[in-house]
């Protein structure tokens, strides 16, 4: 468990760093392309300004997008008990519940850190999971919280942002900005090119990427908050067959959910969202020497 954890966390840090340094390159490259050394400074304060309103905004945005509405104890004691109990076995303050009213399998948490998280369940999941199957589930969703992953995300998504845009300034300048620069650099000019058609897939990818880590975070993570690591992987199980699908379609917000609520699945797995459940189910029952 704990080399589960720490491996993930290495990884995540290594995909941020060149996810930065995709972003500063490709800003670079494109300011010394047209002779805009302007570019390359609107990137980072854009950056910057982008990243502060996801990071204030989007947990409120998931939450209404996905239909979350708001409980208090006598509603569903179950379920407060558990992330009650939980939030204290991690030393955090319990989060805010939330329950969507949808038949289809799954949970997610948000919250820019543990004193504004929040978490929700669907009535589906509710309905199907045994106490130690939903104790599993909300401690993944605690380890999101305890990791800080909605903050990574965010920074990702932001990162995502900001490289389509330079992309589509380039473009714009190149070919619809009037008068081209007599400094503008005709080598750099074919790598800017073939940078702008690659960036924003090899970003897409570092993102995607990005998310499957944290999910194997917060598993191992939530294996190791309730020492019992075959209630998420059956609790896993069970959302693998009854379908994680919910009747809202969000995209924006799929990275949130415990398994990809989105109907259909991805071409291929570097295009997921989430890592595949059959390898997270081996993973946990791999896990030994919980004490």
């Amino acid at each position: 468990m704990y080399n589960e954890i720490a491996a993930n966390k290495r990884k995540t840090v290594v995909l941020l760093f060149a996810f930065f340094t995709l972003a500063g390159v490709l800003a670079y490259v494109f300011s010394k392309a047209l002779a805009n050394e302007s570019i390359f400074v609107f990137a980072v304060v854009f950056s910057f300004f982008y990243a502060l309103w996801g990071y204030f905004a989007s947990s409120g945005a998931a939450l209404a997008l996905n239909g979350a509405k708001q409980i208090v104890k006598s509603d569903n004691p179950r379920l407060f008990r558990i992330v009650e109990n939980l939030a204290i076995t991690e030393g955090l303050p319990t989060p805010k519940i939330y329950i969507i009213d949808d038949k289809g399998l799954n949970a997610f948490a948000t919250g820019r850190d543990p004193k504004h998280a929040s978490v929700a369940v669907t009535t589906g999941l509710l309905e199907v999971l045994t106490d130690a199957e939903l104790e599993g589930v909300m401690a993944h969703e605690l380890g999101h919280i305890k990791n800080y992953d909605i903050r990574v995300s965010m920074i990702a998504f932001a990162l995502v942002g900001v490289i389509s845009l330079l992309c589509d300034m380039f473009w714009r300048i190149s070919f619809w900005g009037g008068d081209k620069d007599e400094d503008s650099n005709g080598a750099l000019m074919v790598v800017a090119i073939v940078a702008v058609i690659l960036a924003p897939l090899v970003a897409l990818l570092i993102q995607l990427s990005i998310s499957r880590k944290r999910e194997y975070l917060a598993d191992a993570t939530g294996a190791l908050t309730t020492r019992y690591p075959e209630g998420l992987a059956s609790a896993l199980e069970k959302i693998r067959d009854g379908g994680p699908a919910l009747r809202r379609q969000n995209s924006s917000t799929a990275h949130f959910f415990i398994a990809n609520p989105l109907k259909g699945k991805s071409v291929s797995t570097m295009l997921s969202t989430h890592p595949p459940i059959n390898k997270r189910i081996t993973i946990l029952r791999n896990m030994i020497g919980t004490k």
